[in-house]
């Protein structure tokens, strides 16, 4: 549906609409009354939704996920504890490792 702004007046921009205007206008100028009475009729039947089991595989994994806390505490207390009494220790080779691997999966 196209709209001409340029005849547009002052006087005919933002003008109310009683409820009966709009629905008797919007009856005429959405579709001829054989495509209304086919869209009345599937409205009437129903819609039917079925989802593939790849789609509830994903709804289930979605709400296990969302059931898990998003940070694992008690490793957190040990890495602050370890850091707190100066024994914890990187691993210069596997954090080597690591990065190679981001970087591989960002730049291919």
């Amino acid at each position: 549906m196209s709209v001409d702004l340029n005849g547009i007046g002052p006087g005919q921009v933002n003008n109310p609409r009683t409820t009966a205007d709009k629905s008797s206008g919007s009856q005429n100028s959405q579709a001829p009354a054989g495509e209304q009475s086919k869209a009345q009729g599937a409205a009437a039947r129903g819609d039917n939704v079925s989802l593939s089991s790849q789609a509830k595989n994903l709804k289930q994994l979605e709400q296990k996920l969302g059931e898990a806390p998003e940070m694992d505490d008690d490793r957190i207390a040990e890495i602050r504890s370890a850091l707190e009494d100066g024994t914890y220790k990187v691993d210069a080779e596997k954090l080597a490792q690591k990065m190679l691997e981001m970087d591989k999966s960002i730049f291919g």
